[in-house]
């Protein structure tokens, strides 16, 4: 198994792309500290790994919180004996005409996404760098990589993160740690529902966003995150991968 026995956090493990990461890594051998702020689901993602054998551990976080992520990640690498991968998945979105959008909606938008994703890659630092072969993948989106109308805050986000996914790749490589991120478009997880386009969207402009497209399922996602954290993918190293039908092909 790809990851037999090695300590992984995955945020955002309460449902969609987290939960997919966190049931694969567990199939694939790991010992998952899954977090969520959901703490419902969380819960039962934690009881589906239990109940196939699989090792987890619940520790409900706020990514948006620096203090209490760097208080889950140190107690995820205390039980489960050391941090070799971090998964940031967790994250948040809606449409909205950018001149409505309000200051508490960028800022929790833009907390959620690039912020966690930064403060958990910061507290997990000192765990991976203990070991040579250790990753982190981080969940962007082609909103980081195409701009689309109606998302302002949600691509500058994950446009961020892209940008932090290549900034550390390329600090930390001679110490062992690849830093790589995907890059899904529409998703069928529960987040789906909030991207509904706003009243008097432009329809050209929403067709632009892919919307016509077939949706990526979580757990192919899911797939391409447990690779790019496993010593397959060692040569991968401050890689953006879209998974979009190919959309950012033209």
């Amino acid at each position: 198994m790809r990851h037999s026995d090695r300590p992984v956090f995955v945020t955002g493990a309460g449902s969609g792309i987290g939960r997919g990461t966190a049931l694969l890594m567990a199939r694939e051998g790991a010992h998952v500290a899954c977090s969520d702020l959901d703490e419902t689901t969380l819960c039962e993602t934690v009881e589906l790994i239990e109940k196939t054998g699989g090792r987890a551990l619940g520790i409900r976080c706020n990514v948006a919180d620096r203090d209490a992520v760097g208080a889950a990640v140190d107690q995820a690498a205390k039980e489960l004996g050391g941090l070799q991968a971090l998964c940031n998945v967790a994250g948040t979105g809606c449409f909205a005409h950018t001149e409505d959008v309000t200051a508490d909606e960028w800022n929790h938008i833009v907390a959620v996404n690039l912020s966690g994703t930064f403060f958990a890659s910061q507290a997990a630092l000192p765990h991976l760098l203990r070991n040579k072969r250790s990753a982190i993948v981080n969940v962007a989106s082609v909103a980081g990589l195409n701009g689309q109308a109606y998302s302002a805050a949600y691509c500058a986000s994950k446009a961020g993160v892209v940008g932090l996914t290549k900034a550390l790749a390329v600090e930390y490589v001679k110490r062992g740690l690849r830093v790589n991120c995907v890059c899904p478009a529409g998703v069928k997880t529960p987040m789906m529902g909030r991207f509904v386009p706003p009243e008097g969207a432009d329809p050209d402009l929403v067709s632009r966003l892919g919307l016509v497209l077939k949706f990526t399922h979580p757990e192919e996602v899911a797939e391409a995150i447990v690779y790019l954290a496993s010593k397959a993918a060692r040569s991968m190293n401050g890689v953006a991968l879209p998974m979009d039908f190919g959309l950012t092909a033209t």
